[in-house]
């Protein structure tokens, strides 16, 4: 008995069309109709055992400094040594504090601060019920509070702080818009709530980061510029250097009394109600699609393997 796809194969020179293509595939239609079902079953199964991963945004707004001073040429090299701003670097202060955001450095000294080692390396997901993360038991024991994966060298079992950000910055995001100038932020985690909270303590410690800086900065600003009114006895250079003095003064009180320093919330994070991922349905489709194509091209290919054969007796 002839299979269906060799009863379409008639002669060696019979040119294969449209027609035959139908032919074929309508022959091993049961086949792609198999494989597309088990990829369809595959993908529905993959999506359903993906964890929830939800999604926290805060969009923030820079805080806009006063112009600064415009001072004499004289000065203007005094000023750059004594750490004195001039003015006009609102700008260029919000883009340092987003690269710090995003650096290494400051990401890093967030996650040992908040202890975000097993969060973030030893979650599977997140009980509902609960409002507690599921741990990979092979990863971490949580009843002895101790770190248990196996990993070969120079990686340890309790995961470095470097590990931690590789796998952390995957799943943050810093961004600005350029025509507007706003700064959009977000992390997504198993856990809505610790996603929320995670949030706004970095946009807190980057608050606090760039207020330590302009205070630090300040003050050893007026220093410098004490000891400047120290050596001189100009009248004119005095004014100057006490207007510069005062400057620094202002930047000292602003940052003591304004904990929104450098980014003002617009939209607060909150804890996500709904998944950002995964998308199932996406899936589904894209696992059931690919079934498909892959049993026609099963079918056609085998087609021209019987065919070869075919010819060859």
């Amino acid at each position: 008995m002839l299979s269906n796809e060799q009863k379409y194969i008639e002669h060696n020179d019979e040119q294969f069309d449209l027609i035959d293509l139908i032919k074929v595939l309508w022959g091993g239609k049961y086949l792609i109709v198999v494989v597309t079902f088990l990829f369809a079953i595959g993908s529905v199964t993959y999506s359903l055992m993906q964890p929830n991963i939800y999604k926290s945004e805060a969009l923030l707004s820079p805080v806009v400094e006063s112009g600064g001073l415009k001072l004499p040429s004289q000065l203007g090299s005094l000023a750059a040594m004594a750490g004195v701003s001039l003015g006009g670097s609102s700008g260029s202060k919000t883009d340092f504090a987003i690269e710090l955001l995003k650096s290494r450095d400051f990401v890093s000294r967030f996650i040992e601060e908040n202890e975000l080692k097993v969060p973030v390396l030893a979650a599977t997901g997140w009980d509902l019920a609960t409002n507690t993360l599921v741990l990979d038991d092979e990863v971490y024991d949580k009843s002895a509070e101790k770190w248990v994966r196996k990993v070969e060298l120079p990686f340890a079992p309790e995961p470095s702080v470097q590990e931690v950000y590789t796998v952390f910055k995957d799943s943050y995001s810093v961004v600005k818009d350029k025509t507007t100038g706003m700064v959009s932020i977000s992390i997504e985690h198993y856990s809505p709530y610790l996603a929320q909270q995670w949030l706004l303590k970095l946009i807190t410690t980057i608050n606090e980061e760039m207020r330590q800086r302009d205070l630090n900065e300040a003050k050893q600003s007026i220093d410098y510029l004490n000891q400047q009114l120290s050596k001189t006895h100009l009248a004119e250079m005095k004014t100057l250097l006490h207007t510069l003095v005062q400057e620094q003064i202002q930047i000292i009180t602003l940052a003591n009394v304004r904990s929104e320093y450098t980014f003002r919330m617009i939209d607060k994070p909150i804890v996500a109600e709904e998944k950002i991922k995964p998308k199932r349905a996406i899936i589904a489709m894209v696992g059931t699609v690919s079934g498909f194509l892959f049993g026609v091209l099963f079918v056609f290919f085998r087609y021209v393997l019987i065919n070869r054969r075919s010819k060859k007796i």
